[in-house]
């Protein structure tokens, strides 16, 4: 089975509707080559200063740069696109609200093996969800043009329907060709897992995921971006990042309130100074 690609145009409940069903789903040409050319020269000193991964999995000679909103100002505009918080909005609108989970960019170098194909969900310490009820809405900006031969993700399409812990192999995968600047959008829930990269070049993606509020984030947003940098950007970026009630009381601070009023409200006095 194919992974089913859809235009630019599609909306957020068209979006999520594929991905209920098959567990991912590419939207085409969502970035224009500005936007990208601009975020990567902004991370590009980043990335080169990140070492490959310490294990298989991670991938040895795969660098994973994260901190993306403290890094690159581009990246505000990936985190907040209007396609991917409509299809957030409905893909998991069973819960209060949702927040900013991980943010990073995986750069899969020449020769590289393939990833174990997994869950992403696995990462809550393996914990089984119940099938059907998703807690992660997550994507995969192409920087490159995606193709079997760089180690484009390969997805088992139609495995978030699937009983947890199983093992699959790539034979039993597809790859997410794609062309640069097109959104893989999958569920924490479908079973995938990076390609082979059997090119001479480096194979570049965005990875940003977002996940339900009453769940640890993976990538800890208040200590990946300085407070003194999170507090200058927009109210709902702040929000989305985790600076606010994650249902009707999760997450508050002192006197039960709001922990936004750490970033907005500048007349109280919080017991620290910023930069603290």
């Amino acid at each position: 089975m194919s992974i089913v690609h859809l235009p630019s145009t599609a909306s957020g409940a068209e979006i999520a509707e594929v991905m209920r069903r098959d567990g991912a789903v590419i939207v085409d040409d969502v970035a224009d080559d500005a936007t990208l050319d601009a975020f990567f020269a902004e991370m590009q000193p980043h990335v080169e200063a990140t070492p490959g991964g310490s294990d298989d999995f991670s991938g040895r000679s795969t660098r994973r740069t994260g901190g993306l909103l403290a890094r690159s100002k581009t990246a505000q505009d990936l985190v907040m696109h209007p396609t991917v918080l409509a299809t957030c909005d409905d893909f998991l609108s069973h819960v209060t609200s949702y927040q900013l989970h991980l943010t990073q960019i995986i750069d899969i170098g020449p020769h590289s093996p393939a990833q174990q194909i997994h869950r992403d969900q696995w990462a809550f310490d393996f914990f089984e969800f119940p099938t059907g009820y998703d807690v992660q809405c997550n994507t995969i900006w192409a920087g490159d043009d995606f193709t079997e031969e760089n180690g484009a993700t390969r997805l088992v399409i139609g495995s978030n329907r699937r009983e947890d812990k199983l093992r699959f192999g790539i034979e039993d995968s597809v790859p997410a060709e794609m062309s640069r600047g097109s959104v893989l959008f999958y569920s924490g829930s479908v079973y995938h897992g990076g390609g082979e990269n059997t090119t001479d070049r480096h194979r570049r993606a965005i990875n940003i995921t977002y996940n339900v509020s009453f769940l640890r984030q993976e990538e800890n947003q208040y200590l990946s971006v300085p407070r003194e940098v999170a507090a200058t950007f927009p109210e709902d970026l702040q929000r989305l990042m985790g600076y606010r009630l994650g249902a009707y009381a999760l997450g508050y601070i002192d006197d039960v309130r709001d922990p936004i009023s750490v970033l907005r409200d500048r007349s109280v006095d919080h017991g620290f100074q910023v930069g603290s």
